[in-house]
């Protein structure tokens, strides 16, 4: 489930173009900063702010542990390929950005996203290039389908274990994999009847 993006906080308040221009600005300066000191204080400030705003995002974030592992995982192959200094500003840099990004998604509404990146591919839709409700339905779909296949992926595994059989690559992925083609069917199904695809986007 995507959490509920409604909230009084600062962060909610923050109109979504700023959010995602805050977005961009942090991740080209954590890529900037070399100094795992610098970093350090940069990444202490993200975690403080999000405790003091967004306690919520946070929860999301430990919640996510399939990326937390990758981010371990690639801090593990940094150590021995870069040595522990390199370690430490990969460790820095993908767990601040991946923190903000958290909280950027919890305090903003899919239908928020989808108009805001709609609103900014209007350049490319009058050269011609795409269709600016396009792009906006299309990342509004994936960001709102990542935490489904989650959910998903959790509904199998209890389902396993209720039965008590044993977690297989294959007995997990096979219905994955056909639940959400049928999902992504039925919603596909209903933006046609809907006739939202390949309509010229309308600005507000």
């Amino acid at each position: 489930m995507i959490p509920d993006a409604k909230g009084d906080s600062p962060i909610h308040r923050v109109p979504p173009g700023a959010k995602l221009l805050a977005l961009f600005a942090l991740s080209v300066l954590l890529f900037t900063l070399t100094s795992p000191v610098a970093l350090s204080w940069l990444s202490g400030a993200i975690v403080a702010a999000t405790l003091l705003c967004c306690r919520a995002a946070l929860v999301q974030w430990l919640k996510a542990w399939p990326l937390l592992l990758t981010i371990a995982a690639l801090g593990i192959w940094t150590v021995f390929a870069r040595g522990p200094e390199a370690a430490t500003i990969v460790l820095l840099r993908l767990g601040s950005l991946s923190l903000f990004a958290t909280v950027v998604t919890v305090t903003t509404s899919v239908g928020q996203f989808i108009d805001t990146i709609t609103r900014i591919a209007h350049p490319l839709e009058r050269l011609g290039i795409a269709n600016a409700r396009d792009i906006g339905l299309a990342i509004g779909l994936v960001i709102r389908f990542v935490p489904e296949i989650r959910a998903r992926y959790r509904n199998v595994v209890d389902a396993h274990r209720a039965r008590g059989l044993k977690l297989r690559p294959s007995t997990i992925i096979v219905p994955m994999v056909i639940s959400t083609i049928l999902c992504a069917d039925e919603i596909a199904n209903a933006i046609d009847a809907r006739n939202i695809r390949g309509t010229p986007s309308k600005r507000n």
